[in-house]
């Protein structure tokens, strides 16, 4: 009888401790959470249809326009002032030394003193009934710039490469926050449940700046992080059975492992335990749909060429060509990050006469073969093609120490900077925003990474101020206290 009482009074203490508090009722407050969103979990049969509804495709605010989006992201931030926004103004200072006001209270990554302005590299001309300027960079989307909304005054708050880059696709310049695609696949759901609802396909050699955080989760369910596909050997690591193991008994060790996972679920209420419960039934199914999607052998030998792929190759090309069978298959939001555009003219693969030429000539013909891939299936009216980098160049060439660089090179620019988007319910042939003459400062309907996170949200059915997640004490969306709807692109 003393040794019950001991336990009784012991069971009582314990439950009103801090770390007992931390670490059980934590579990069950965030379950909570999670059937408040969700509905609540009655039973184990019940816990594991919650897994897979995280997934599941769900009703946005209103009618979208966007029902998938392909975002792909020039990492390093490509030159504007070559590629879309004519500046002839610009190349009569050539040389010339920079104007004071454009370095009075500046900050930037690497210019010191007086630089030397620096003149367009590209020619350009207009094209298209609607007349876009675009220059020789880029001769193939030259081809379907009737296609395209540009957004020529681009401003961001970040002049380094990750802050940026998590800026523009987290809404915050630190880690933690969840990303673009991570806030879709939350809000719309997967329409295949064989597939991720959010793939990321990298080129380019290296991973974005800021790693893995900018295709995250965040303080969203993990199973709403970008998954990474590779273009050669298993597109996602593990996926192919070990040696020895057939399909049988990969799907017994997964069902072996879930009937743990619902027991510890029972006891701890995590709700991240749903998620890998949904996550091993996911990989088993992708053993079957992922290398099918990821196979372009059966591809027609003119979709290749126009592409410019060859098979077994792992190139932006093909990134692009997967981004269309992805889509196609559909996945809600794919993430295209290729890597090398930083052009600071340290090197002749990192300038804007040479390396930007290059990096234009391996991704200018895939992605207008993307445009009209879409087009030609009837898949871009509700696909939103999305591309940019995380800030712009100066119109002044690059020194250090007050040294000029051995080759023609821009240093990193938030003033303005040059995206564009195509299909997916936004204006076709359309040219939003200008420049000063010199492509300083945006002088015309200015746009923020807030603003174009805004309008991306809402082309998808979110109205961005309502679209939001509870986390530690207050409801946290993308754009975080800013933000507005560019409504002059959307069509």
């Amino acid at each position: 009888m003393e040794k019950l009482l001991k336990e009784l009074q012991h069971a009582n203490l314990e439950s009103q401790t801090r770390r007992h508090f931390l670490q059980s009722c934590g579990f069950g407050l965030g379950a909570l959470g999670l059937g408040s969103l969700l509905g609540s979990c009655g039973n184990s049969n019940a816990e594991t249809d919650t897994a897979a509804k995280l997934a599941s495709s769900k009703i946005p605010q209103f009618a979208p326009k966007a029902k998938r989006v392909i975002y792909i992201h020039m990492a390093g931030a490509p030159s504007q002032l070559e590629l879309f926004d004519y500046k002839p103004e610009l190349l009569k200072y050539h040389g010339k030394d920079c104007p004071a006001e454009f370095l009075e209270g500046k900050k930037f990554a690497f210019i010191q003193g007086v630089p030397k302005m620096l003149g367009p590299q590209g020619k350009f001309n207009q094209y298209g009934n609607s007349g876009a300027w675009i220059s020789d960079y880029m001769p193939h989307l030259q081809s379907v710039a009737d296609e395209i909304t540009f957004i020529k005054s681009m401003h961001t708050d970040q002049f380094n490469h990750a802050p940026a880059q998590l800026l523009m696709h987290t809404g915050s310049a630190r880690l933690g926050r969840p990303s673009l695609g991570a806030w879709s696949v939350y809000g719309l759901g997967s329409e295949n449940q064989n597939l991720p609802g959010f793939i990321v396909l990298a080129s380019g050699g290296q991973q974005p700046d800021a790693g893995k955080s900018v295709y995250g989760s965040g303080f969203l369910p993990s199973v709403y992080q970008g998954v990474q596909c590779r273009t050669g050997g298993d597109p996602v690591l593990y996926v192919s059975d070990p040696t020895g193991m057939n399909r049988s008994m990969r799907k017994q060790t997964i069902d072996a492992i879930n009937d743990i996972n619902r027991k510890t679920y029972e006891d701890v209420q995590d709700p991240e335990i749903l998620t890998r419960i949904s996550q091993y039934e996911m990989a088993f199914r992708m053993q079957m749909s992922v290398p099918e999607v990821m196979d372009v052998s059966k591809e027609p030998q003119f979709i290749l060429d126009m592409y410019g792929v060859k098979p077994g190759e792992g190139t932006f090309a093909m990134n692009c060509l997967l981004a269309r069978k992805l889509v196609e298959n559909d996945v809600r939001f794919v993430q295209l990050f290729d890597w090398g555009w930083d052009a600071h003219g340290t090197s002749s693969t990192s300038n804007v006469e040479g390396g930007l030429r290059e990096k234009c000539q391996e991704s200018d013909r895939p992605v207008a073969a993307l445009l009209q891939d879409l087009k030609m299936r009837g898949l871009l009216e509700e696909t939103l093609v999305i591309w940019g980098g995380e800030f712009g160049r100066t119109p002044m060439q690059e020194n250090r120490n007050g040294l000029v660089m051995p080759y023609m090179g821009r240093d990193h620019h938030l003033e303005a900077f040059t995206m564009w988007m195509a299909g997916g319910g936004v204006k076709k042939g359309y040219s939003h925003g200008e420049t000063d003459e010199l492509g300083y400062y945006g002088v015309k309907d200015k746009v923020h990474v807030h603003d174009l996170q805004a309008t991306i949200l809402h082309l998808m059915g979110f109205d961005h101020e309502k679209f939001t997640y509870p986390f530690q004490g207050r409801n946290f969306r993308l754009t975080d206290t800013m933000g507005k709807v560019v409504s002059q692109v959307i069509a």
